[in-house]
Order: C-alpha cells, then structure tokens, then sequence
C-alpha cells in the first residue's frame, strides 16, 4: 500500500479527530499536531510493517 488518506475534524467535545477515508482507523486529539502523532500510532496498529503505507495524506 502507498497511500493512506484521513480527515482531520474539529472535535464537539474539543480538540480534534481524525479518519481514514478507506479503512476503520480512527483517532482524536487536543491539538493538531497530537492528533497527526496519534495518526502515525494509529497506523502502526493497524498494519504489519510490510503492509503499512508509506504515505500520509492528511486533509
């Protein structure tokens, strides 16, 4: 896999959270830059390293 796509939202309940767009992979934080890190997590949970994408579109 190559690519890897998520939006990033504003929270409710503050902050922000974030989805992939073609997997169940979904994440929050209380800034920006957390919830990119916690993107990063996210995606290491979720795929082996062979299959892990190699690029993170973000929007």
């Amino acid at each position: 896999m190559e690519e890897i796509k998520f939006i990033i939202q504003p929270s409710a309940e503050g902050g922000f959270e974030a989805r992939a767009l073609e997997y169940s992979i979904f994440t929050e934080g209380e800034t920006l830059e957390e919830v990119k890190e916690n993107i990063s997590e996210a995606i290491k949970c979720h795929f082996e390293d062979s299959e892990a994408p190699t690029i993170i579109s973000i929007q």
